[in-house]
């Protein structure tokens, strides 16, 4: 059986250096030993992914990076008592035994503690951290569900760890501390406001689009995208170019009048942002199987998890 819960089995592939799809509260990941670079190597050459772009590498404790030559500044210690483990990556200085294809070559690396009990379970068997992007192949929709991983990468990966449904569904949220000031690399499943509000001062937000050389994950204009054309809007707007069944709609509470009903996801009548947020990669890849010419999201409200899931958006709808 290729997915299951069989924490011994996926221990196993990962010290013989294979990949194997792990579950997290944000996204699906696809696994290898951090300090194998050969098993990184795979990564890259699954996903086709961009040697250019960094991963995240996931562990179940700050004592443990620490003896890895791994240590987070005050100011990530003081988040990390908060929200770790959690939906909340450092970025801080590599240490000689993280090899270089991990950080894409930079001199500093992003960490991370998932919230997951099955992956957490993992990790505490381990000797070593996992490198684990999204389980997808580069730039497309990220896996909320093992059902994802297995449809994409199944035929490439010998066990995928079912976790059931990621319960946040975006990335997690990327504060780099290499300068002075911490700096938001990436918005993600931790809202902005609970960080600032744990370190008592603003976070410079400015850094968020890096084609060339980035220094996390989620940084390139165009990420996270379906196969089919997706614009942020009205689905009025688009009537005069499109019948309203070659139209595809995600809506944050409310469906339209325009266009049919099986064609319009409704990611939280509740108004409930955290909610839409677990269900838009969901419903952005149920949307690009349709039999349509156009995907319309809508615009979400820019605070909390808001604005994250506009981030996604717009990078989705980048050409």
């Amino acid at each position: 059986m290729q997915l299951g819960t069989d924490i011994q089995r996926a221990k196993s592939l990962l010290q013989r250096g294979e990949l194997v799809g792990i579950p997290t509260e944000t996204v699906y990941g696809l696994a290898a030993n951090a300090f194998d670079g050969n098993a990184v190597a795979k990564i890259y050459e699954i996903k086709n992914r961009p040697q250019f772009n960094p991963l995240i590498i996931h562990t179940n404790s700050i004592q443990k990076l620490a003896g890895w030559g791994i240590h987070l500044p005050a100011q990530a210690l003081l988040l990390a008592k908060h929200f770790s483990p959690g939906p909340l990556t450092y970025v801080v200085e590599k240490s000689a035994l993280i090899p270089d294809i991990v950080t894409a070559g930079h001199d500093s690396v992003a960490v991370r503690i998932p919230n997951h009990s099955l992956t957490l379970e993992l990790l505490a068997l381990l000797d070593f951290p996992l490198a684990a992007p999204s389980a997808n192949p580069s730039g497309y929709i990220s896996p909320t569900t093992a059902q994802h991983v297995f449809e994409q990468l199944g035929s490439k990966l010998p066990y995928i760890l079912d976790g059931g449904a990621c319960n946040i569904g975006l990335e997690s949220t990327i504060i780099s501390f290499i300068s002075d000031m911490p700096k938001l690399l990436r918005a993600g499943g931790l809202p902005v406001e609970d960080i600032e509000q744990v370190l008592g001062s603003a976070i410079d937000k400015t850094s968020l689009i890096n084609n060339e050389n980035p220094l996390s994950p989620g940084m390139t204009s165009k990420h996270y995208s379906p196969t089919k054309k997706l614009v942020i809007g009205l689905v009025q707007d688009y009537l005069d170019t499109y019948k309203p069944n070659e139209i595809a709609a995600i809506h944050y509470a409310e469906a339209d009048a325009y266009l049919p009903l099986q064609n319009q996801f409704i990611l939280s009548p509740e108004h409930n942002l955290n909610r839409a947020a677990q269900h838009l990669f969901a419903a952005m890849r149920v949307a690009d199987k349709l039999d349509v010419k156009l995907i319309v999201a809508d615009n979400f409200p820019q605070n909390g998890l808001g604005f994250a899931i506009n981030d996604r958006l717009k990078r989705a709808a980048t050409t």
